[in-house]
């Protein structure tokens, strides 16, 4: 079976992309994406998002529980947390499997 290599992508990668389609400067295209980020994650901190033809973004609580280390089975509690869930949308899923 063929090994999939992962790409990480950074916010500088994506500006570089900004900034090539666009004409912008780099430090331009930075600003725009640094900017795009803080108000997503305002926006995420008081409801769930959901931009159309990308995804939904959904804050998850989950409850306090008993978990268990397989090794030695030795039992600690898990605190109670919020967590951050993405759902990309059907037209998204579309273009991820075509």
């Amino acid at each position: 079976m063929k090994e999939i290599k992962r790409i990480n992508y950074t916010k500088k990668d994506i500006a570089k992309n900004l900034s090539a389609k666009t004409g912008l400067s780099n430090s331009y295209s930075l600003s725009i994406i640094d900017n795009l980020i803080q108000i997503l994650k305002e926006l995420i901190c008081i409801d769930n998002i959901n931009i159309k033809n990308f995804g939904t973004f959904k804050v998850l609580s989950k409850n306090e529980r008993l978990g268990r280390n397989p090794k030695n089975k030795t039992s600690y509690v898990i605190s109670a947390r919020k967590t951050l869930s993405f759902i990309a949308s059907k037209s998204m899923n579309e273009k991820m499997n075509n």
